[in-house]
C-alpha cells in the first residue's frame, strides 16, 4: 500500500486493542483503586476501498470505541491501525482532509446559522475551493433534496431534515471514507428511505468507501453488502449477510393458516423432540423450527392431519439472527472471520480488569 493508502486497502486494523483506567472506590472505603478496562481485543480487518461494511455489535461491545480509534479521536493501546495509508491518532488533521465522519446523536452543524452559511464554514475549515464547492453543493443539494430548507436556521430544522444536512458536511469535500454512526436514529420512514438511497447512489457512483454502525437491522439489510460483529471487544464475525445466516443455528418460522381455528398444532418425528405451535391467532399459527428439522416432513404431517389454506415457511431474519446471537441463544460459529480476526461467540472471555495500583 503506498504511504497515502490511495493504491491499497481503506483500513487495516491488526491486532488492535484498547484499554481504559476507570477509578472507583473499593468497598465503600476512601481508597480509590485504579482499574484497567479493555474495551477493545486484538481486533483485526481489512476494508478495501468501495466497500459498504456494516460494524455491528450490543450496546458496550466496544464500537464507538473502535469508530473513534479509526477517525483518530481516540490512540489505540496495542496494534497496528491505518486509515488511508495514515495512522489516525498521529496524522488526525491530514486524515480529517480525506474522511468524512456523521454522529446521529451529534450535529457538526452551527445552531443558529442557517443550513447555508454552516456548509460554507465547512467548506472553510477543509479549504475546499470555491469553484468545487459550488458545484458540489449543488450536487449534494439535489441529491439530498436540501433546497427547501437551506436558507433555515439549523436549529428550526426537523431531524430528518438535519441529518440530511449533516451528511452534506460530512461529504462536502468528497471524502474517500464516510463513516457513520447511527444516521437513522429517529428518523421518520420517508426520511431513513431518503437518507437509505444517498448512502446507496454515494456508495455506488462515487466509489465512496462507507462503515456504517446502527442498531436498525433495516440499514444494514439495504445497505451492506459485508458484516461484522463485535461482541465484548473481540471481532466475531466478519462475512456477507447470507454467511452469518447459515453461521448461525437460527431457527426458521412455518406460518400456518388452517380453514378454521382450532387447538395449537403439534408434530412428532421431524426433529429431536416435538416441534408446537408458540403462538396461535385464529385460525394462524407459528411453529418454530430448528434447523434440525426437515420442514418438507413437517408441512407434510400437517397436511395430512389438519385442513390447511396456506402455509409458509419464513427463514429467520438478520434481525432475529443478531437478537439471538446477543442474548447468547447462538453461537457465532468455528469459521475464522474474514478479516483475520479471531472468532469469538458470545461467551468469549473478555478478560477481568486488573488493578494496577492504589492511591
Amino acid at each position: 500500500m503506498t504511504e497515502d493508502g490511495r493504491g491499497g486497502a481503506m483500513i487495516v486494523a491488526e491486532r488492535v486493542g484498547k484499554s481504559f483506567t476507570v477509578r472507583a472506590r473499593r468497598d465503600g472505603r476512601r481508597r480509590r483503586v485504579r482499574t484497567a478496562v479493555r474495551a477493545v481485543h486484538d481486533v483485526s480487518f481489512t476494508v478495501g476501498r468501495g466497500e459498504f461494511v456494516g460494524y455491528l455489535g450490543p450496546n458496550g461491545a466496544g464500537k464507538s470505541t473502535t469508530i473513534k480509534m479509526l477517525t483518530g479521536i481516540l490512540t489505540a493501546s496495542s496494534g497496528t491501525l491505518r486509515v488511508c495509508g495514515l495512522d489516525p491518532s498521529r496524522r488526525r488533521t491530514a486524515l480529517a482532509r480525506r474522511i468524512g465522519v456523521v454522529f446521529g446523536q451529534r450535529t457538526t452543524l452551527w445552531w443558529d446559522l442557517p443550513l447555508r452559511d454552516s456548509l460554507a464554514l465547512v467548506r472553510k475549515l477543509y479549504r475546499v475551493e470555491p469553484d468545487a464547492h459550488r458545484a458540489r453543493l449543488a450536487e449534494l443539494t439535489e441529491l439530498l433534496e436540501l433546497g427547501p430548507f437551506l436558507d433555515t436556521p439549523v436549529r428550526q430544522l426537523s431531524l430528518g431534515q438535519r441529518m440530511r444536512g449533516d451528511l452534506a458536511a460530512a461529504l462536502l469535500h468528497d471524502p474517500e471514507l464516510l463513516v457513520l454512526d447511527e444516521p437513522t436514529i429517529g428518523l421518520d420512514v420517508v426520511s431513513k428511505a431518503t437518507v437509505r438511497e444517498f448512502l446507496a447512489r454515494t456508495n455506488a457512483e462515487r466509489g465512496t468507501t462507507i462503515l456504517l454502525t446502527t442498531h436498525d437491522l433495516g440499514d444494514i439489510e439495504r445497505l451492506c453488502r459485508r458484516v461484522m460483529i463485535v461482541d465484548r471487544g473481540r471481532l466475531a464475525f466478519d462475512g456477507g449477510l447470507g454467511d452469518l445466516r447459515r453461521t448461525v443455528d437460527a431457527d426458521r418460522m412455518l406460518v400456518v393458516e388452517l380453514a378454521r381455528p382450532g387447538p395449537p398444532i403439534a408434530v412428532d418425528g421431524a426433529a429431536p423432540g416435538r416441534i408446537a405451535a408458540e403462538r396461535t391467532e385464529g385460525p394462524r399459527q407459528w411453529l418454530r423450527l430448528p434447523r434440525s428439522a426437515n420442514a418438507a416432513a413437517v408441512v407434510a404431517a400437517i397436511a395430512r392431519d389438519h385442513d390447511v389454506r396456506d402455509i409458509a415457511l419464513r427463514e429467520a431474519g438478520i434481525e432475529d439472527v443478531l437478537a439471538g446471537l446477543y442474548r447468547g441463544e447462538h453461537a457465532y460459529g468455528s469459521a475464522a472471520p474474514a478479516g483475520g480476526g479471531a472468532p469469538a461467540g458470545p461467551s468469549a472471555a473478555s478478560g477481568s480488569p486488573e488493578a494496577l495500583a492504589a492511591e
